[in-house]
């Protein structure tokens, strides 16, 4: 039986390898900065979603090294058992009040929180409705939960419109920006579909918290009404990781006994709350940050605008089409050259045909190596 897998999985890899698909990690000698250190080389880091650039601030630092001489490293049980701290406690009152919800969950990934939200709530003869190109995490949750899962045209409100006329409990999620191509949902027709309908709304505000919205407060400055439930990740703008499962308290003592991956996982350190209390507290003074990265994207903008792969977006992601995956391959492996670091995207992450660069700008990016990337991308898109 043993022979059985091995064949399995060395069909599969070289299959992976065969379509220029293969997958692999890298380390990086410096951690994840705005400029990095790499085999001796340095690169201008154009593929991480610290957006506000937190991830790397003094500021921070400080406060997460101070944190950890207080409370320790590790949380060291779940929340129903001694993982919940005052410092847990407190970062809930932050969110909520910041983002006016009643309460809020923690979760160690986004991933995480979305599938433990999926799952907990959905039933037999329920019915989920997921925008088509929502993240990977909600999709799985979507095809394992026992509810019957469809999907709606890309932020396409009409199509929307006429699944929500099913004669059932109903429960729709869309992102708030999507990660792939750094597009904003309509979010405020999103929320009035669901409560003309009677369906619970839900938005995954991952790449939006921090960057969107008064105050980088993503989803909830972008709508008239507040979604039923609201996923932000402190993996992104925040400089961190982990996310917070926002919702009516009904909903938090529902979830607190339903939801497994919220019973039966480690709660992120006391230490690791405080640092993530202080981010929301940056992310909302700091606005600074978010004019830096309206200055970055014109920079890149102005550059790029009208070159075969270009495409605007308001966000600070902004996709290069390529097209195959060779071509996205080589063209990454150009810039690295140039010592510009970007990720190539390629299918099943994105549809057949559409590789492509994710490349991300960073409130701690130099304009001058925007203007580098910016100038290589054209060079290369015109054979220069």
């Amino acid at each position: 039986m043993t022979l059985a897998f091995n064949q399995r999985i060395h069909k599969a890899l070289e299959e992976r390898k065969q379509s220029d698909l293969l997958r692999s990690v890298i380390a990086l000698e410096r951690g994840n900065q705005a400029v990095f250190q790499n085999n001796g080389k340095w690169f201008d880091n154009f593929s991480s979603n610290d957006y506000l650039g937190l991830a790397a601030s003094d500021e921070l630092k400080l406060c997460y090294q101070q944190a950890v001489s207080d409370y320790g490293v590790g949380s060291a049980a779940s929340p129903l058992v001694t993982g919940y701290s005052n410092q847990h406690q407190s970062l809930e009152s932050a969110l909520t009040e910041w983002l006016g919800y009643d309460s809020a969950l923690f979760f160690s990934s986004g991933f995480a929180a979305n599938q433990a939200v999926v799952f907990a709530l959905l039933q037999k003869g329920d019915l989920l409705l997921q925008d088509k190109l929502n993240h990977a995490s909600l999709m799985e949750a979507g095809m394992l939960c026992d509810a019957e899962m469809k999907r709606y045209r890309h932020c396409n409100q009409g199509h929307l419109a006429q699944l929500l006329q099913a004669d059932k409990p109903m429960m729709a999620v869309t992102e708030s920006v999507f990660s792939m191509d750094g597009d904003i949902a309509d979010l405020d027709g999103f929320v009035s579909l669901c409560k003309q309908a009677g369906a619970l709304s839900m938005i995954d505000d991952a790449h939006g918290i921090g960057v969107i919205g008064e105050q980088g407060n993503g989803a909830v400055g972008m709508t008239s009404k507040r979604a039923d439930i609201l996923v932000v990740t402190f993996g992104k703008a925040f400089g961190l990781n982990g996310a917070a499962v926002l919702c009516s308290r009904e909903m938090k003592d529902y979830l607190t006994q339903f939801a497994r991956h919220y019973v039966y996982s480690t709660a992120f350190s006391a230490a690791h709350a405080v640092a993530i209390t202080r981010a929301v507290a940056m992310i909302q003074t700091q606005q600074w940050r978010r004019e830096m990265l309206i200055e970055l994207g014109a920079i890149y903008d102005e550059t790029l605008n009208g070159t075969a792969g270009f495409v605007a977006t308001k966000t600070p992601i902004k996709p290069w089409l390529v097209g195959e995956e060779s071509d996205v391959l080589a063209l990454c492996a150009a810039l690295k050259r140039e010592q510009s670091w970007t990720t190539a995207i390629r299918p099943p992450t994105v549809p057949k045909g559409s590789a492509r660069l994710r490349i991300t700008l960073s409130a701690a990016h130099e304009a001058k190596a925007v203007q580098k990337l910016a100038f290589n991308l054209k060079r290369h898109s015109e054979g220069c």
